[in-house]
């Protein structure tokens, strides 16, 4: 059984990207399990609060989620041609304390994909993860590439994703990832 975590770095209810990580769960191969970790409930990141009131509980169970994957999928949304400060900050967190970076990301397999209204789908968002996964020591997949451009066209008003082909995509994407995963 390959585990795979998938973040999305949208805190909006009708979240396109939220709603691509459910549809990757839905469409997980046989033998893989995809589980959504969460950021809602993470506090901006701050070194004193850290110090007196120690690791967040939400944080805690995204490092325990991500403890036990074999993977971990990034659902980027892009803001202003870069990463979403929300995902990046729950990042920050997991990396406390810093000997835990290591355990944590060292060689751990990473892919990521996202979803956007613009016509570029993610593409500028994933490149500027390239130099945090590439500090954290992970292992990403560059096999496979998933941006998904004009999704409000793709999605419905809550979040779901309704096209077909995209959903097609989605499907070899997650399973391209977990046999890169589980050949780690």
């Amino acid at each position: 059984m390959t585990r795979l975590v998938g973040i999305s770095g949208s805190l909006r209810k009708a979240s396109f990207n939220s709603g691509l990580l459910r549809a990757a769960m839905e469409v997980a191969p046989a033998g893989v399990t995809l589980v959504a970790g969460r950021i809602q409930e993470i506090p901006l990141y701050n070194g004193d609060d850290e110090r007196a009131n120690g690791i967040p509980l939400a944080v805690q169970t995204l490092k325990q989620q991500l403890t036990n994957a074999d993977g971990l999928l990034l659902f980027t949304p892009e803001y202003n041609n870069s990463l979403p400060g929300v995902m990046k900050n729950a990042i920050d967190w997991l990396t406390r304390p810093a000997s835990d970076i290591d355990a944590l990301f060292g060689g751990k397999p990473v892919a990521v994909l996202g979803a956007s209204p613009g016509g570029f789908g993610t593409i500028l968002a994933q490149n500027a993860w390239l130099p945090v996964l590439r500090t954290l020591g992970t292992r990403p997949w560059f096999e496979g590439r998933m941006m998904v451009s004009r999704a409000g066209n793709l999605f419905d008003d809550d979040g779901n994703l309704t096209d077909e082909v995209t959903r097609q995509r989605l499907g070899a994407f997650v399973e391209g990832f977990a046999a890169f995963a589980a050949a780690r």
